[in-house]
């Protein structure tokens, strides 16, 4: 594996944790796709750093399981502001 990427891997990692970011956070903040946050979280940070790989892990765990949550908040304010405006 490239330099670059393992240290990609790592950056995207400790962004995830230190700030509880989702996928699509981290993804824009590192101007990758979501494909390749998750495949160096899931798949390439295990190689090379397996501890700091479990606990990025267990935060996006967390936000997907919240997910549904934040889809159902942001489609609710999104409604709010529509009848507002009408």
């Amino acid at each position: 594996m490239k330099e670059y990427i393992e240290e990609r891997a790592v950056e995207i990692a400790n962004y995830i944790i230190d700030y509880n970011a989702t996928v699509r956070q981290t993804a824009k903040q590192f101007g990758v796709s979501k494909s390749t946050v998750h495949k160096d979280v899931t798949e390439r940070l295990v190689l090379i750093n397996a501890a700091l790989a479990q606990e990025a892990r267990k935060v996006l765990d967390i936000n997907k399981s919240e997910r549904h949550i934040r889809g159902g908040l942001a489609t609710k304010e999104k409604y709010l502001h529509q009848s507002n405006a009408t």
